[in-house]
């Protein structure tokens, strides 16, 4: 197999090949089609994630079929095209697996960070977190739905059902969030960095209802925002945004501080969220309904040894939508 691998963090990518791998007992081996290059992955890269671990392959947002299957296996078959998402495995014991929220488990293990991820030719995954995609639409644009799309979809739900709904950072998530939204029947409300005319014409094209720059207002008091930005000085901005008992919900797995703020924008019941990775649930529900959703990602490809750029592209917001590698 061959592979992008953060030898050292901080530093660029290196291609190595590597020893082909065989799954364990319940896990399977995926023959990599393509993976999704997240915010995230430049966390990893960074160091800026706690406990970080090196040398690892990035990525975490796998689109691929079964070529090996270790014992225990159940319930997948080998050819099957299937997704891993960011969350690899959970403990099932500790008190949040017992509550059904594998989300915040004890002793998780996470794909691209704490065990090697998909920025390769081929990946080992946990099988119960495997996750069958079927054969509509393509490998590339399915890729981001894994990370997010999946966080996207857990962070809507935290939002509540209000019908007029705030995104900052119009990026990976965003761009699909938006379409999920006016499924949904909600209106959206899309902030970018200041100045940013073609994110914004992006996000009106896909039925936002206002676009603008993240210091701005909008037209009329949000029932909800999302920030997908991992600038903390969003969060008084949307707190100033959302209407009373208004929800802010933070969807980054890292952000800048939040600057201290006057308690009024706060008062009035609103209300501050952060989201933390995914449940099976959330892929199971947000993925067998995404052909009725009819969400079309916009991406842009990148050879798998040219993974370093994609990162450099995504850090400068080079692209709309998505990154995705392809082997």
């Amino acid at each position: 197999m061959h592979a992008m691998v953060l030898k050292t963090l901080r530093t660029p990518l290196q291609w190595m090949e590597l020893d082909d791998r065989q799954p364990g007992p319940s896990q399977v081996r995926i023959k990599v089609a393509a993976c999704g290059v997240c915010r995230t992955d430049l966390h990893v890269v960074d160091g800026e994630l706690p406990e970080p671990v090196a040398p690892i392959i990035p990525g975490h947002e796998i689109v691929g079929r079964i070529d090996a299957m270790g014992p225990g296996v159940e319930g997948l078959s080998i050819g099957q095209r299937v997704g891993i998402p960011w969350l690899g495995h959970t403990c099932g014991i500790c008190p949040y697996c017992q509550m059904h929220r594998e989300n915040l488990c004890d002793h998780p293990v996470f794909t691209g960070y704490t065990r090697d991820g998909g920025f390769a030719t081929a990946t080992i995954a946990d099988a119960r977190f495997a996750f069958p995609l079927g054969e509509t639409g393509s490998d590339v644009s399915l890729a981001p739905l894994l990370c997010a799309g999946l966080i996207g979809w857990r962070s809507l739900g935290i939002a509540g059902e209000g019908k007029k709904l705030g995104l900052y950072g119009f990026g990976a998530a965003a761009h699909i969030v938006a379409q999920v939204a006016k499924w949904q029947g909600r209106s959206v409300f899309a902030f970018t960095r200041p100045g940013d005319l073609p994110t914004q014409a992006f996000a009106r094209s896909l039925g936002a209802t206002w676009a603008g720059g993240s210091d701005e207002m909008p037209p009329e008091p949000l029932d909800a925002a999302i920030i997908f930005a991992t600038v903390g000085e969003l969060v008084p901005a949307a707190l100033k945004a959302v209407r009373k008992g208004g929800v802010v919900v933070c969807a980054g797995i890292h952000m800048s501080d939040i600057p201290s703020f006057p308690y009024a924008l706060l008062w009035e019941e609103r209300q501050i969220r952060s989201v933390a990775n995914l449940t099976r649930q959330d892929g199971i529900d947000f993925l067998s309904r995404v052909p009725e959703m009819g969400i079309v990602t916009r991406t842009t490809t990148y050879p798998l040894v040219k993974a370093n750029q994609a990162l450099a592209d995504l850090r400068a917001g080079r692209f709309e939508g998505a990154a995705v590698l392809v082997p």
